[in-house]
C-alpha cells in the first residue's frame, strides 16, 4: 500500500512538473492589443492598424500591424473599431473634495428654516477623517473608470496624511485606483484661505498647514515630505474679488520671502511646487520664487507668461471649475481665465491638464474647455498625457504608448480629434496591463 501511495505521488509530482513547463505562467503571458487608431501624443496625430504588446504592467513593443509580428502564446484584445490612446493624467484632483454620494450634504440646520447652512470645507468639521477617506477610495475608482490613470491630488482638505495612505493602498494593489502623487496638507498663513474654529480650540483638523515665518515655512515643507508627500501646494492668495471699477483683487498670504523658503526647501528635497493663486502679489510672489506649476492664475500679464516661458514653468489653469455654468464667483473670475489662457497658449506656455473637480468621474470635461476657449484637441490631448508626465516627473513611466512605459490604456468609439468630448465617454481603461473596464467587447 505504502509502495502503491509513493508510486501514485511520484507520478502526481511528474505531470505537475510537466505542465509547469507547459503552461507560462500568467503574469509571463504576452497580451496583444489591436488598436483601429491609436493616438501618438508626440506627433498629435491618429495612427492606423497598430499592434501594442504588453507582458506584465509593461509595453515590450509597439507598432504597425504589418510590420509587428504578434506572438502566437499571445491573448489577444480587439479594439480595432475604437481608438486608443495613453491613460490620461489629472494634475489638479481632490479625491477629498467631493458631491455625497447620497446628494445629501452635512451641515449646521438652521432650526427656524430646517436648511443647512454650509460653509467652505465645513464637511472637515462633520465627517471623520475615517469616512472622508473612505469616500476619496470611492472617487479613486471612479476618475480611474472615467480614464484617468495617474492623477496628482492636490490636498487632502483637512484630512491630514490620509491622501499617503490611499496612495500607498493603490500601490501596493489593496485598493484600485489611479497612480498618485499626492501634496498632503498643503501650507497657507495664519489669514489664509481655511478658517478654523476660534483658536482651533477642538484640535479639529485644519485644511492646511499655518506657516507665518520662513523658517516655519521650511520646516513645514519638511514634516510634510518626511510623512509622504510627493508635491508641495501653497495657497498664494485668498479674499478674491473684484472692485466697482472692475479691477481684480486677490489678497496674499504668503510673503516672498517664505513662497522662496518653500520652494528651496522642496527643491532640496528633489520635489516640486505648485501654487495656488489667482492674481496680484500672490501670484507674482510664486512666478518670482520659481515654483513649478502655477495652478487657477486668471490674471497673467505678459510680463508673467514671459518669466514662466523663462523658467519653464506649467500653467495649470482649471479652466470648467470657473466657466462653467456652475461656475465659481458666477463666472466672473472665469471671463478674465479665459484671456490669460488664450495668451498663455499663443505664447507657448506649458499647458498642464487639471479637472479641480469634486464630482468624480467627470474630469474630461476639461479638454472640451480647453478646446472651446483656443487649444487644438490635439493640443489639449498631449496636455492630459505627455505635458502631465514631465510635469510629474513621471515621462519614463506614464503619458505615451511606448515600449518600457506602463500598460495605461484607454479607448473610445469615436474621434477624439474631431469630437473631444470623445473622452468623456470612455469605453475601456487599462492601467499596467490589468483591463479596470472594458464596455467593447
Amino acid at each position: 500500500m505504502q509502495m502503491l501511495s509513493a508510486t501514485l505521488l511520484g507520478m502526481l509530482c511528474l505531470v505537475a512538473g510537466l505542465s509547469a513547463q507547459t503552461q507560462e505562467p500568467e503574469s509571463q503571458v504576452v497580451v496583444a492589443v489591436r488598436a483601429g487608431k491609436m493616438f501618438d501624443p508626440k506627433t498629435g496625430t491618429l495612427l492606423a492598424d497598430q499592434i501594442v504588446l504588453i507582458k506584465r504592467d509593461r509595453i515590450i513593443a509597439v507598432g504597425p500591424r504589418a510590420d509587428l509580428a504578434i506572438p502566437t502564446e499571445a491573448k489577444i484584445l480587439d479594439l480595432s473599431r475604437a481608438t486608443v490612446l495613453p491613460g490620461l493624467i489629472d494634475a489638479h484632483s481632490h479625491l477629498f473634495l467631493y458631491a455625497s454620494p447620497t446628494g445629501k450634504r452635512t451641515g449646521i440646520e438652521n432650526y427656524e428654516t430646517h436648511d443647512l447652512l454650509f460653509s467652505q470645507n465645513l464637511d472637515q468639521y462633520f465627517e471623520s477623517l475615517q469616512y472622508r477617506t473612505i469616500l476619496a477610495v470611492v472617487n479613486a475608482k471612479l476618475d480611474l473608470d472615467a480614464g484617468f490613470t495617474t492623477e496628482r491630488d492636490m490636498g487632502s482638505e483637512g484630512a491630514m496624511y490620509s491622501d499617503v495612505d490611499v496612495r500607498n493602498a493603490i500601490d501596493r494593489g489593496i485598493i484600485t485606483g489611479p497612480r498618485l502623487q499626492v501634496s498632503t496638507r498643503g501650507i497657507v498663513t495664519t489669514t489664509g484661505n481655511f478658517p478654523a474654529p476660534a483658536g482651533n480650540c477642538c484640535g479639529v483638523p485644519t485644511a492646511a498647514q499655518v506657516i507665518d515665518s520662513p523658517d516655519a515655512a521650511r520646516q513645514a515643507v519638511r514634516e510634510q515630505i518626511k510623512n509622504g508627500a510627493d508635491v508641495i501646494k501653497i495657497f498664494a492668495s485668498r479674499r478674491e474679488y473684484f472692485n466697482p471699477d472692475g479691477t481684480p483683487v486677490a489678497i496674499p498670504t504668503l510673503t516672498l520671502e517664505e513662497t522662496r523658503a518653500v520652494v528651496d526647501e522642496a527643491h532640496r528635497e528633489l520635489v516640486k511646487v505648485a501654487c495656488h493663486c489667482y492674481a496680484g502679489e500672490g501670484l507674482q510672489n510664486c512666478i518670482r520664487a520659481g515654483v513649478d506649476s502655477i495652478e487657477h492664475g486668471h490674471a497673467l500679464d505678459d510680463d508673467a507668461i514671459h518669466t514662466m516661458l523663462e523658467k519653464g514653468m506649467y500653467y495649470d489653469p482649471n479652466l470648467n471649475v470657473f466657466n462653467s455654468s456652475h461656475a465659481l464667483y458666477g463666472g466672473q473670475w472665469g471671463r478674465l481665465q479665459q484671456q490669460s489662457f488664450r495668451k498663455a497658449v499663443a505664447a507657448g506656455v506649458k499647458i498642464a491638464f487639471g479637472s479641480d473637480l469634486g464630482v468624480h468621474g467627470a474630469g474630461a470635461v476639461e479638454l472640451e474647455y480647453m478646446v472651446r476657449f483656443g487649444m487644438k484637441a490635439a493640443d489639449a490631448l498631449r496636455s492630459a498625457t505627455l505635458v502631465n508626465a514631465a510635469l510629474l516627473g513621471w515621462q519614463d513611466r506614464v503619458g505615451s504608448i511606448e515600449k518600457g512605459k506602463f500598460a495605461d490604456l484607454i479607448a473610445v468609439e469615436g474621434d477624439p480629434l474631431r469630437d473631444i468630448t470623445e473622452l468623456q465617454k470612455v469605453k475601456f481603461v487599462m492601467k499596467g496591463g490589468e483591463v479596470v473596464r472594458n464596455d467593447l467587447k
